[in-house]
């Protein structure tokens, strides 16, 4: 299936709540906001309104009011031309700007002098339009009564008799007043029919028995439209896409990844100079696409990147299943994927007990979601990826379509997380966490191209990178791919670099990180090969054991350091080049380290120094002489030393004073 008979099928899937206006809460930096969502019908479009203007079923005028707040979202029918103007004058067919709404516009428009224009073609064509439309026998009686009400000619002088639009000394409508940033000269306006009680309310009810007075709710003045223009549209062709014998459009519509969105999908403008390379006659040769088609693809495009896909800056990407059934974000940490999970119930939670926060917990909680998101789908269940990018403002390129039989895509996520399972910490609700698992993407981009702003790694004025980082991750996550090369070289030198970073969270971040990603590159390349976090004392891999070494010569010179002492020690600042030349370096530390020997505890020096020979007890001559780079192995060594050494202090000190 292609990715246009893709989306049509999505949009016949859910074709019985288009046209329904609902609200979804999204997380964001300043909390919770509600974010509207609709299924556009065919031959509509949303966009934002600043006025509302309601009349009577007769078309006298009641009230106007100025939109704020989040309901200004505003479903309004269109053509295949208004749908795509941008400098030209074709109206929409009921809502608009008051350029074409208010014949009386000129009479209170000032315009910069010198520099007048004559919109009065605006309101000619579309007052026509609607005339057209009500004269029809898909006339509905929304439409005939914003007809009866605009055809006066008032709706200016209605506006600001309201205080809606303020007027200058000389009456005209004054150019510096806005309303919600928009001047009040190119406020778009949308109606309300309001009835009275003793008529019969049935006659606006849709299928469902609902009926409303705002024309951008009501099913059936939506359905009369599309009807209504179906019976004009009397140009036929075949669909290059379905095959099917049906009105064509050759304008696309816009609003693609956001409501602000001006780049088009498919283009087709080619009418100048080499005209279509000179092989066809005319553009229907070349290219046809079904109205029907067309609107179905781009509509079920909109809204399911509203309701569930991400944008960094130009760069869109969806993600969704056949039947609509959830799935994990793979975007997500290991963490936020098994605590977002909704399906947790009694079956599971007695499955997956909760052992203190411990590893076997953790990895079992990540495996029962993965399962419970796997429990409703079926044999012919498929997930989606569409990824998008604009290199100029008025086209959109497709830039990734992939298909994957669902149960794969779910068996893939969990095979990352666990190839790369690591300790990390994050901060959630303003708390320290730590879990085993994987970070987010977002994170990796952070860790990888980030810079430390207020005390976090931020890509900052770089949010295209995001993008980029996930465009080159999403095959190693969805396909078992390898990590790329330079991400991981990229991570073992950030992390070999303790002293370039101010805070130390932020280091400890990227060393998680790098840890992660040299495991996963390591598991890539041989099967065999699988590294935990936990401290594997019987490996006697020299680049594992020189960062075990390094762990040890900065938990001795940490543990004679007073509680707030946040200063770096040896061991971190002689990094970057104990990764160069670890044996020379080690040289260097052991000498440094000796006034850090004589302020430790007894029993503590003793657990240390016999440490330190076991370590090297695990050399052979010729790997510990070999004073070549270290690879990234060494920092699991010293990630998971550091750890084991950090977990138990206590206990250690008590071993060394019984052996004293």
């Amino acid at each position: 299936m292609n990715w246009v008979n893709e989306l049509c099928d999505l949009y016949d899937k859910n074709q019985e709540h288009a046209g329904e206006m609902t609200y979804f809460t999204r997380e964001t930096k300043d909390g919770p906001v509600e974010i509207p969502l609709v299924l556009l019908p065919i031959s509509h479009t949303t966009v934002l309104a600043q006025i509302t203007v309601t009349i009577d079923h007769e078309g006298n005028f009641l009230r106007a009011e100025p939109e704020a707040g989040n309901d200004r979202l505003t479903i309004i029918p269109v053509t295949d031309k208004s749908a795509s103007r941008t400098a030209g004058t074709e109206p929409h067919p009921l809502c608009d700007n008051l350029k074409y709404l208010a014949g009386d516009y000129m009479n209170y428009y000032g315009g910069k002098e010198g520099k007048e224009k004559d919109f009065s073609q605006n309101y000619e064509k579309y007052i026509e339009s609607l005339r057209q439309w009500c004269e029809s026998e898909f006339c509905h009686e929304k439409a005939r009564a914003v007809y009866q009400y605009l055809r006066k000619g008032c709706l200016i002088r209605d506006l600001a008799a309201a205080g809606v639009i303020k007027l200058d000394e000389n009456g005209k409508m004054a150019e510096k007043e806005k309303i919600q940033s928009i001047p009040q000269t190119d406020a778009f306006v949308r109606f309300r029919i309001e009835r009275p009680e003793a008529l019969d309310e049935q006659v606006l009810a849709d299928q469902t028995g609902r009926s409303f007075f705002e024309c951008w709710k009501d099913k059936t003045l939506q359905t009369s439209f599309i009807e209504y223009y179906r019976s004009i549209s009397t140009e036929r062709g075949i669909s290059y896409l379905s095959g099917n014998v049906e009105a064509p459009s050759f304008l696309q519509p816009k609003k693609i990844r956001n409501e602000g969105d001006g780049a088009k999908l498919i283009s087709s403008n080619d009418e100048h100079n080499f005209t279509y390379r000179g092989r066809f006659a005319d553009k229907s040769e070349a290219f046809l696409i079904g109205y029907k088609d067309s609107q179905k693809a781009h509509n079920a495009l909109k809204w399911i990147i509203r309701k569930q896909g991400f944008n960094w800056d130009s760069f869109c990407a969806v993600i969704w299943e056949s039947g609509m059934n959830p799935m994990p974000d793979p975007r997500m940490d290991t963490e936020a994927i098994y605590t977002e999970y909704e399906g947790w119930g009694e079956e599971e939670a007695e499955e997956v007990p909760v052992y203190g926060g411990t590893n076997a917990a953790e990895a079992m909680k990540f495996s029962a979601a993965l399962r419970g998101y796997g429990k409703f789908l079926g044999a012919s269940s498929r997930t989606v990826l569409m990824a998008f990018d604009s290199a100029t403002p008025g086209r959109l390129s497709l830039t990734e379509y992939q298909q994957y039989r669902s149960s794969n895509y779910l068996d893939n996520i969990q095979y990352w997380h666990e190839s790369c399972a690591w300790r990390h910490e994050k901060y959630k609700n303003g708390r320290k966490t730590a879990f085993e698992g994987m970070v987010g993407v977002g994170d990796i981009a952070e860790v990888l191209y980030g810079t430390e702003q207020n005390g976090r790694l931020t890509l900052s004025g770089k949010t295209k990178m995001y993008g980029e980082v996930f465009k080159r991750l999403f095959p190693c996550i969805s396909q078992r791919q390898p990590v790329p090369h330079d991400m991981v070289r990229l991570a073992v030198q950030k992390a070999s670099s303790p002293v370039t970073y101010k805070e130390w969270y932020n280091w400890e971040r990227v060393l998680a990180v790098a840890c992660s990603l040299v495991k996963k590159q390591r598991m890539d390349h041989n099967l065999k090969e699988v590294w935990n976090v936990a401290l594997d004392k019987n490996c006697n891999d020299r680049n594992y054991l020189y960062g075990r070494l390094l762990a040890v010569a900065d938990r001795v010179e940490y543990r004679t350091y007073d509680k707030d002492d946040r200063r770096e020690t040896n061991a971190q600042r002689y990094m970057a080049i104990f990764a160069q030349r670890p044996m020379h370096t080690w040289k260097v530390l052991e000498e440094k380290l000796q006034p850090y020997w004589v302020r430790l505890k007894p029993g503590e020096r003793i657990v240390y120094k016999k440490l330190i020979e076991e370590i090297n007890d695990k050399f052979t001559v010729e790997s510990y002489e070999k004073d070549e780079s270290l690879n990234g192995l060494y920092l699991l060594g010293f990630h998971s030393q550091a750890l084991d050494l950090r977990q138990k202090p206590e206990s250690e000190t008590a071993q060394g004073e019984k052996e004293e």
